[in-house]
């Protein structure tokens, strides 16, 4: 048995990162062996990303406490939540692909910058490319037409060298 001062100390742990976190996604983790859940803990851990196995009423009053009351209808069933502090799709990310390799975990919900998310989104949330990759189709999208404007106005100067070459090698001929 936990004793008062104990789940006064948790319920703060978990106000405390409820409000850092930039993502938490809520998991039900029922079927997962000490293996599998050790696996996905490995996993997460390597992009940053906290795995903690909560107790439904003292996150209820944590996520209470910092204002997040929708998320008490999602706090039943044995509970664990990715909590990300840097990248807030890297648990989505891997999550998503735990979840389709072995088949048991399963995505309650999300809180995304604060956002509410369902499964559903944080699906698609998974699907997106890093951000890197994003920026990176960005830049390209807005280069391309520079790039385009670019050679439209070299055109004409290139022609010109080309006819005054074609017209050195003619005379030279």
């Amino acid at each position: 048995m936990i004793s008062r001062k104990e789940k006064e100390q948790l319920v703060n742990e978990l106000k405390e990162k409820f409000t850092k976190a930039e993502s938490a996604i809520l998991t039900d983790y029922r079927g997962l062996d000490v293996e599998k859940i050790s696996e996905l803990r490995k996993r997460l851990r390597e992009a940053n990303v906290e795995y903690k196995v909560v107790k439904n009423t003292l996150a209820r009053i944590a996520a209470k406490e910092s204002g997040l009351d929708f998320l008490e209808e999602h706090l039943v069933g044995p509970t664990a939540i990715a909590f990300s502090y840097d990248d807030p799709v890297a648990p989505a990310k891997i999550l998503n692909k735990f979840a389709k390799e072995f088949k048991i975990l399963e995505v309650k919900m999300g809180l995304v910058e604060g956002k509410l998310m369902s499964p559903t989104d944080i699906n698609a949330l998974a699907d997106l490319p890093s951000r890197e990759v994003l920026i990176a189709k960005a830049l390209a999208g807005m280069q391309s037409p520079i790039s385009g404007f670019v050679n439209v106005l070299n055109g004409p100067i290139r022609g010109l060298v080309y006819t005054l070459k074609a017209i050195q090698d003619k005379k030279s001929a």
